[in-house]
C-alpha cells in the first residue's frame, strides 16, 4: 500500500462553438477558450484571435504579461518595438511584457492566431500605445 494521495482534477473542457467572441480592447476578435476567470485553471489563458484582410490591431504593451502567438491561419505583419517581420501559419512570437506589440493581416484571408498569456489575460493590463483608428494595415 502506498502513502500517495491521489487529487481527482476537474476536467476543464470549453467546446469552441460554446465560446462567444468579442472584441477585445486592442480590435481584435476574440474567444477566450481558457481562463481562470471563466473555467477555473490558475497561471494562463489561452485565445483566439482574428484579424480581418487589411486590419490591423492598435499598438499596444501588456506591463505584467508575457505573450505568446502562435498562427494558425493567413500571413500577417508583426510589429514588436522597433521590429517588423512577416508571420505565416506555423510561427511562434514570444512577446515579453512591456513591448509594444501589433499584428496586421495581409492577404485577402483572415489572419488567426492562438494567444496564450502568463499571467492570465487582464483588459487592465492593455495599455494601448496609439489613438484608436479604423485600424487598416
Amino acid at each position: 500500500m502506498s502513502d500517495l494521495t491521489v487529487l481527482e482534477t476537474p476536467v476543464r473542457r470549453q467546446a469552441y462553438a460554446a465560446v462567444t467572441p468579442y472584441i477585445t480592447k486592442d480590435g481584435s476578435v476574440i474567444r477566450e477558450l481558457m481562463h481562470p476567470a471563466v473555467h477555473g485553471n490558475q497561471l494562463q489563458s489561452l485565445a483566439e484571435a482574428t484579424v480581418q484582410p487589411g486590419q490591423r490591431t492598435q499598438l499596444h504593451r501588456h506591463l505584467r504579461t508575457e505573450e505568446l502567438y502562435y498562427i494558425t491561419a493567413g500571413c500577417g505583419r508583426m510589429t514588436l518595438a522597433d521590429s517588423e517581420f512577416t508571420v505565416v501559419a506555423g510561427d511562434t512570437i514570444c512577446i515579453p511584457p512591456g513591448m509594444p506589440h501589433c499584428i496586421a493581416a495581409l492577404g485577402d484571408t483572415p489572419l488567426t492566431l492562438l494567444c496564450c498569456c502568463a499571467p492570465a489575460y487582464d483588459h487592465a493590463d492593455t495599455e494601448l500605445q496609439e489613438a484608436a483608428t479604423d485600424n487598416p494595415a
